[in-house]
C-alpha cells in the first residue's frame, strides 16, 4: 500500500484522512501538532460563555476511532519533498503521496502582545474571555475589535469571526444589563471590511451597528497595539482596556523551511486539483495553499473541507491510473451563518449572486446546531449530511 501522509490536524487535514481512509486503497497517516481538532467558527462562543474550551475542540483519538488512520502527535519542522521526506521534532517520515495542511502563521503587528484573539492557538480564546470577565466584574470599559489584511494576499484575511464576536459580546453586555457602560468600537484598515461578503450583506451589518451603537474606526493602517489600546498611522489612537484582534494569515514557517514553491505571500503554489505541479505527488489544502480565484475569494472551513475531499479523490485517482480529477475552483464562494448572540443572517456569495437572509433567533439555534453537528459527525455521533 501507498503511504500518504497528511501535515494538520484541521478540519482540511481531518477531512482528507477521513475521506482516504474511507477508500481503503493507501495507508494514510496524519500528524499534528496538538491532539484534538478545534472548531474554530464556534469559538466566538467561549469569551461570552455559551461554550467551554472543552466543548470546541474534538480528541483526534475519537475522530481515529470512528476512521482508522494512523496519529502521530508531532510538530513538523521541515519538508524535503525532493526526496519524499517530512522533518519533525521527534522523528523522519517519508511517503508516497504529501498532503500540506498546516494552516498559515500571522502577519506580525508591532505590539501583538498587547491584544488577544479568538483565530490564534486555541487557548488564546480562554484568555480572552478572562480579560472580558475581568472588565465585567470592574463594571465599566473600553473594548476593540480589529482584524488586519495581508495586501500579498488578500484571501487570507479573517474578518467573519470579528463581527461575530463584536455581535455577541454586544449582547452578552446587553444581557447583564450593563452595556451602556461599555463602548465597543471595530476598526481595521480597509475602507470597507468585509466587503468580500457583498453588498446586501455590508448594508445590513452597518445597519445593526447604528442600531446597537457600535462605533467604527475604518480604513486607517495600524501601526501599534499598546497597552491601552490601538495607534494609527495618522497618529491618532483608539483607547481599549480590551483589544481583540485577528491578524491576516501568511505563509506557515514551516514552508520557509522546504522545497516547495511558495507565492508572494508564501503559501504553496498549487493548479486546480490542490496539486503541486513541481511535485505531482504533493497536495496543498486550506489555509496553507496560494488560492487563485475571484478578488472575493476567501479562506473559509467548508472550502477547506472540499478542497480535502478532493485531494483524496485525486490521490485514489492516480492509484487506478485515471485522471478524473477534482478541482477546488468551482466550488469558491463565501458561505456563512453569522452570529449575533441572539440571532444570526445567512450570507451567501459566488460569481452570479450575492444573498444575505435575516434569522432572528432561529439563526443562532442554527448555528448552534452547525456546531454540534461539526464535532459530533468526525466521530460518528451524528450522520454527515454532505
Amino acid at each position: 500500500m501507498k503511504k500518504v501522509i497528511i501535515l494538520g490536524g484541521g478540519f482540511a487535514g481531518v477531512q482528507t484522512a477521513i475521506s482516504l481512509q474511507k477508500s481503503g486503497l493507501v495507508d494514510v497517516t496524519l500528524v499534528s501538532d496538538r491532539d484534538y481538532l478545534f472548531v474554530y467558527p464556534i469559538s466566538i462562543w467561549i469569551p461570552v460563555r455559551k461554550k467551554t474550551f472543552e466543548e470546541v475542540k474534538v480528541p483526534l483519538k475519537d475522530i481515529q476511532k470512528k476512521h482508522p488512520f494512523k496519529l502521530v502527535i508531532d510538530k513538523v519542522t521541515g519538508i524535503h519533498a525532493s526526496f519524499n521526506e517530512v522533518v519533525c521534532e521527534g522523528q523522519v517520515l517519508h511517503y508516497d503521496y504529501l498532503v500540506v495542511a498546516i494552516g498559515a502563521d500571522k502577519m506580525p503587528h508591532k505590539g501583538i502582545e498587547n491584544t488577544f484573539t479568538i483565530c490564534g492557538k486555541p487557548q488564546q480564546a480562554v484568555e480572552l474571555r478572562d480579560k472580558l470577565d475581568s472588565l465585567i466584574q470592574k463594571g465599566s470599559g473600553k473594548i476593540a475589535i480589529g482584524f488586519g489584511g495581508n495586501p500579498k494576499d488578500k484571501s487570507a484575511v479573517r474578518g467573519g469571526p470579528g463581527f461575530e464576536l463584536l455581535f455577541n459580546i454586544d449582547h452578552y453586555l446587553r444581557k447583564k444589563d450593563i452595556r451602556d457602560h461599555f463602548e465597543l468600537t471595530m476598526f481595521a484598515p480597509m475602507e470597507e471590511p468585509g466587503a468580500r461578503m457583498g453588498k446586501k450583506a455590508m448594508k445590513a451589518i452597518y445597519t445593526m451597528f447604528a442600531k446597537q451603537n457600535l462605533n467604527k474606526r475604518f480604513g486607517k493602517k495600524i501601526t501599534e497595539f499598546v497597552e491601552d489600546g490601538v495607534l494609527f498611522e495618522d497618529d491618532s489612537k483608539l483607547q481599549a482596556d480590551l483589544t481583540m484582534f485577528i491578524a491576516a494569515g501568511t505563509g506557515s514557517s514551516v514552508l520557509k523551511n522546504s522545497d516547495l514553491p511558495l507565492s508572494e505571500a508564501g503559501f504553496v503554489k498549487i493548479n486546480n486539483f490542490n496539486q503541486v505541479e513541481e511535485f505531482q505527488n504533493v497536495f496543498a489544502i486550506g489555509d496553507a495553499a496560494a488560492y487563485q480565484g475571484p478578488e472575493w475569494t476567501a479562506r473559509q472551513g467548508h472550502i477547506a473541507e472540499v478542497m480535502g475531499k478532493n485531494v483524496a479523490h485525486n490521490i485514489v485517482q492516480i492509484e487506478k491510473g485515471s485522471h478524473a480529477f477534482k478541482g477546488y475552483q468551482e466550488h469558491l464562494n463565501i458561505l456563512c451563518v453569522m452570529d449575533m448572540g441572539n440571532g444570526a443572517a445567512f450570507v451567501y456569495r459566488d460569481d452570479k449572486k450575492e444573498i444575505m437572509i435575516p434569522m432572528p433567533i432561529f439563526g443562532h439555534w442554527l448555528k448552534q446546531a452547525w456546531g454540534t453537528h461539526a464535532t459530533w459527525s468526525k466521530t460518528g455521533k451524528l450522520p454527515r449530511i454532505v
